[in-house]
Formats: C-alpha cells, sequence, structure tokens
C-alpha cells in the first residue's frame, strides 16, 4: 500500500506534501488528492467530476496527461469524466456524451463530434475557438437556415470570396494567427491562418470555405 501511495504521490506532484493536514493544503492540492486516493484503491470504475478545475493552467496539462497515463495503463478500468471543458473532453475521452438541460445530445468519439456535430449545441461546444455560425444571407447560397465553418476550413482570398468584412481584431499565437472579421452578425467570423499574420484592424477581407467542411443547420439547429 505504502509503494502505491507513495507511486501516486510523485505521478500527481504531491511527494512534498504526505506529511501535511487537509487544511494545509491549496484548493488545487486536495483535489489532486482526491485524485490520488481513487488511484490507490484501484477501482474498477473511476468517477472524475471536474477533478482539474481548480489547478493552475501548466498543472491542468501536466495531471490531464497523467490521467491519460493512468487510463492506459488500466486496460480493464471505467472511467467516466464529467466536465465543462471541451478541451479535456477531447483529450481524455474514447467516447464522449455531450448532454444539454440533463438530455443527451450525441455520444460519439472526439472526432465524430468534431467533425459531425448533430446539432447547433454540439457544434458550439466541441472546438477552440468555437464554430463559425452564420445565418440569413450568409447562410442562403448553402440552402441551410445556419451554416457551421470550423477557423481551419475558412480562407482569406485575394479576389471576391462568399462573404467580405473588416478585420477587427487578430490573436498572434506564433504558430498560427486568428483573424476575426466583422461580417454584421452577433460575433465576428474568425479565421485561422498558419503562422504570422500581418493583417490589421480595419482591412477588408475576402473569406470563402476550403473543402467540403460545411456544416449545414435547420431552423431548429438540427443538422441536415
Amino acid at each position: 500500500m505504502q509503494g502505491r501511495i507513495h507511486a501516486a504521490a510523485e505521478m500527481l506532484q504531491l511527494t512534498p506534501y504526505l506529511e501535511r493536514l487537509s487544511r494545509q493544503l491549496s484548493g488545487g492540492q486536495r483535489q489532486r488528492v482526491a485524485i490520488g486516493r481513487a488511484i490507490v484503491r484501484d477501482p474498477k470504475v473511476f468517477l472524475f467530476d471536474e477533478p482539474l478545475s481548480n489547478l493552475d493552467a501548466a498543472l491542468r496539462v501536466a495531471t490531464r496527461l497523467e490521467i491519460a497515463r493512468l487510463h492506459q495503463s488500466m486496460e480493464d478500468t471505467t472511467m467516466i469524466y464529467v466536465t465543462h471543458d471541451q478541451v479535456e473532453a477531447m483529450t481524455l475521452a474514447d467516447r464522449i456524451c455531450v448532454l444539454r438541460d440533463g438530455r443527451v445530445e450525441q455520444i460519439g468519439t472526439p472526432l465524430e463530434l468534431y467533425e459531425k456535430p448533430n446539432s447547433l449545441f454540439v457544434a458550439g461546444f466541441i472546438g477552440s475557438p468555437k464554430m463559425n455560425f452564420l445565418t440569413g444571407p450568409h447562410a442562403e447560397p448553402f440552402g441551410a437556415h445556419t451554416v457551421g465553418l470550423r477557423s481551419e476550413h475558412l480562407a482569406i482570398v485575394p479576389e471576391r470570396g462568399h462573404w467580405s468584412g473588416q478585420v477587427v481584431h487578430t490573436e498572434i499565437l506564433g504558430s498560427d494567427t486568428y483573424v476575426y472579421i466583422d461580417l454584421g452578425l452577433e460575433e465576428p467570423l474568425v479565421v485561422r491562418e498558419s503562422g504570422v499574420s500581418a493583417r490589421k484592424p480595419g482591412e477588408t477581407l475576402s473569406i470563402s470555405p476550403t473543402g467540403d467542411h460545411v456544416h449545414r443547420f435547420d431552423e431548429k439547429g438540427r443538422a441536415v
């Protein structure tokens, strides 16, 4: 038992705190202790309920990796993971069950939900940044009430595209740049460009979808 305790503590970066009382630990440390207790018990079913919510960004990534490794090393164990964080859902799950108001919206693998969402709700929940939604005249040419397009499935084109608008903001992340373009909708259109983009606020750009990645939804928000 002591060996399993120390192994779990090392995995969760808790070794320096083994002699401390619960009240002497931070919220994030107590959350990791709860995960460690579950690991030591070696159960057949794990229920994780928002286990990373109190962790800082760096520790959240490290702990997410350790949970993934734990899952892989315990092939006969079922893990049920409850989260509002779609990144955790996408990176940790074999299958995702998306709930809306207590009802099942869609069940599938992470890629199935990402590539073939069956509703506006799922399409808007899975993916970061979330899917772009276009309605009215912007969607009519595609024969749908609402059109959904992910940022990586849009391209800024030199000539007249499907839509045009003004740049309102850019987020330069190094490997990618997210360009926010105002089309007169409730939210700006987000386009991902590879590398560092030189787009400037106020610049007018033309945008078109790339490939066969247009998601169509009816007036009830269901995929068609």
